[in-house]
């Protein structure tokens, strides 16, 4: 499988300045060979990277990178995100609970203070449970023993067959296959795909234990946009949360944000197999991203969807 080419923008994709998007693609992990290190996502770094506006002029410029820490176990880059020249945040976040330090987290909500979007996505249980702390998107991703969803009858094993993981863990399919999903009404821009037959996003990477997403109540400024249903219990859950920019009481205005149930969206090995996965992955994969190119262009219209939206631009 490769990567479609160079992406053209017509006038319809609201391109409404050519100035240059700086992204940063941020694990909450050290780099490991034999884990989800920031290199198992360069098949979306080169997407990325590859967009063009109707001149070939690049438009994106991004930084990938693995969490480092200081002699205080701060993270140089995201304690002092606020100061930084990126635009966007995208974090995978890939701990269970140690991955962002109190100033980390005071980096980042200073960031979306001054108007920085944020892309934030985990997995199953507990992982990504460090970012608790960050404005909105903490209160929007549930966890096992963080911030538990207040459905009660949700806080049960939906995949029952990897049985080291606990919910929430929501079966949407192999990784390497695709999931059908349910864009909400009214369709937001985050699902809009003209080059689909329905024109808009159909098809996501499966994985096997999804996380949990939601929206407070006391939050007037998120909705879902996107749902998909378990394989194995057909129960619906929520696959995307889009957070509308918003003026708090400081008088900050807040950037945009998106929450992701799971970072297997992203990851190279859910969007082609043949990229391989750490050696922990245990369960066999599907062939349904390679062999359905819908599926790729519907991910890879969702990135693009998530460039332009964070930024105010569609």
């Amino acid at each position: 499988m490769t990567l479609s080419g160079k992406m053209k923008f017509s006038p319809g994709d609201n391109l409404k300045t050519p100035m240059t998007i700086n992204i940063l693609l941020q694990t909450t992990i050290p780099t490991t060979a034999d884990d989800w290190s920031i290199a198992r996502f360069s098949l979306l770094r080169d997407y990325l990277s590859s967009l063009t506006d109707d001149n070939g002029k690049q438009l994106c410029q991004v930084v990938g990178r693995d969490r480092i820490t200081d002699m205080d176990g701060n993270d140089p880059i995201l304690s002092s995100l606020d100061q930084s020249d990126f635009d966007q945040l995208w974090l995978f976040a890939l701990d269970v609970g140690d991955g962002l330090s109190p100033q980390d987290i005071a980096g980042i909500n200073q960031f979306r203070r001054r108007g920085g979007g944020i892309l934030s996505t985990r997995d199953h249980q507990d992982m990504g449970c460090s970012m608790c702390g960050i404005i909105d998107i903490g209160d929007t991703h549930y966890f096992h023993t963080q911030n538990p969803d207040p459905d009660t009858s949700r806080l049960t094993r939906d995949d029952p067959y990897t049985t080291y993981i606990n919910y929430p863990n929501y079966h949407s399919g192999a990784n390497g296959d695709y999931q059908k999903i349910s864009a909400t009404e009214p369709l937001h821009p985050l699902m809009k795909n003209p080059n689909s037959p329905s024109g808009k996003i159909e098809f996501f990477p499966a994985h096997p234990h999804e996380g949990g997403i939601g929206i407070p109540k006391t939050n007037p400024h998120a909705r879902v946009v996107a749902t998909s249903k378990s394989i194995v219990t057909q129960r619906e859950f929520n696959l995307i949360v889009a957070q509308e920019s918003y003026q708090d009481a400081q008088g900050n205005h807040l950037g945009r944000a998106i929450a992701n149930s799971s970072f297997h969206h992203f990851v190279d090995y859910n969007w082609d197999i043949s990229q391989g996965c750490p050696s922990f992955v245990d369960e066999p994969p599907g062939k349904g991203m390679t062999e359905n190119p819908q599926a790729l262009q519907d991910i890879q219209a969702y990135v693009k969807n998530a460039v332009f939206w964070l930024s105010h631009r569609q």
